[in-house]
């Protein structure tokens, strides 16, 4: 028996996949497909990891010339907890689905990318409805960079966007680019913020637009002084054309 059969046959009664075990190594799954159809040999290091792993001697995986000692048969659970030197991998995929996805599933890792897909998914990377990781993309989304419909993130890209830096049809944050945008840093075709440059209605310390701009300086066809009275704010960006919704949101934007 050749060291990649005997690799093979621990890897299948342990019931890992390639990427499991390649995981669990913190190599590629192409690492270990080359491992097993013979045309490379992992280093010292893995040797010696995939030995201590599969409770085998060092010798007996190298050149079989010891018997591998049995492991008991364990049932496979759902939830697989894998540690390695210092990194380590949590796992939990639920039994019930949806439209072929696992309505939960979370699949962290301390080193490298991990893929949760699923109607929840949380992960280093994670697609779903509702979707949690560093990279993000769902209806719902949560994390450093995302993609969705509701959207919040350091980088947030959506429908309605909430995040340090904001871009989508409703976006707030830091800096904040939309069709309405709310922030420090404002543009859009209705924005309102510390500085807010829009198309229609701008509102802020420094407001530039071109048809109404409200602010301390402020520049556009029409300039109202924040300390106007209220109703003339609110026939002033009526009379500009605003939707009622985004009337209502810049009324509220307002300084009081």
């Amino acid at each position: 028996m050749e060291f990649q059969t005997r690799l093979y046959d621990l890897r299948k009664k342990a019931g890992l996949s390639q990427e499991e075990l390649a995981g669990l190594l913190g190599v590629t799954r192409q690492a270990v497909q080359k491992w097993e159809a013979g045309t490379s040999r992992p280093d010292m290091d893995n040797l010696a990891a995939l030995a201590r792993y599969f409770d085998v001697t060092l010798d007996w995986l190298v050149t079989g010339r010891e018997a591998a000692k049995e492991r008991p048969e364990v049932e496979r659970v759902v939830v697989e907890k894998h540690y390695h030197y210092e990194t380590w991998h949590y796992e939990y995929k639920s039994r019930r689905t949806l439209w072929g996805l696992p309505l939960v599933h979370v699949n962290l890792s301390g080193r490298g990318l991990t893929w949760a897909r699923g109607i929840v998914a949380i992960g280093n990377v994670a697609t779903g409805l509702v979707a949690v990781g560093c990279f993000a993309a769902g209806l719902l989304s949560v994390g450093a960079i995302c993609l969705g419909l509701l959207v919040i993130a350091g980088f947030a890209l959506g429908l309605v966007s909430l995040g340090g830096i904001a871009l989508g049809g409703l976006a707030v944050g830091g800096c904040a680019l939309g069709y309405v945008a709310l922030g420090g840093s404002a543009v859009g075709v209705y924005a309102a913020g510390g500085a807010a440059v829009a198309s229609d209605i701008a509102i802020g310390a420094s407001a530039s637009a071109d048809l109404l701009a409200i602010g301390r300086e402020a520049s556009a066809a029409v300039t109202l002084s924040p300390e106007a009275p209220r109703p003339e704010f609110f026939q002033a960006i009526t009379q500009a054309g605003a939707p009622g919704w985004v009337r209502d949101l810049l009324m509220w934007a307002l300084p009081r």
